[in-house]
């Protein structure tokens, strides 16, 4: 049984880091279009939407745009001091504060 979890970690491990490392290592070397390069410059942003989108408007698995939804409400200051700051560091700790106060003194 010990030797299977080990097959299994390992087997996750590469399964996890080979979609990574494989375009990284075949890639590198290739000079792309502007055109493309600027075309996949969009596309981190894009998914980091799409994600924090599903989290706040569903966070349960399903659509919730009540005001009883509190990442909503801790969404929004967030967007606006990322807008403001353009910072990473205060937007994580404005969506913290405001999730910890949420939490705290919602009474939901």
């Amino acid at each position: 049984m010990g030797n299977s979890i080990w097959w299994m970690i390992l087997g996750v491990s590469v399964v996890s880091l080979l979609p990574r490392i494989l375009p990284v290592a075949l890639l590198s070397r290739h000079e792309f279009p502007e055109p493309l390069k600027k075309w996949l410059s969009y596309v981190a942003p894009a998914v980091l939407g799409a994600l924090t989108a599903l989290s706040v408007l569903a966070p349960a698995g399903k659509i919730d745009i009540s005001t009883g939804n509190l990442y909503i409400w801790a969404f929004i200051p967030t967007f606006l001091v990322a807008l403001k700051t353009r910072s990473l560091f205060y937007s994580l700790l404005t969506g913290i504060i405001c999730m910890a106060l949420l939490y705290n003194f919602s009474g939901i």
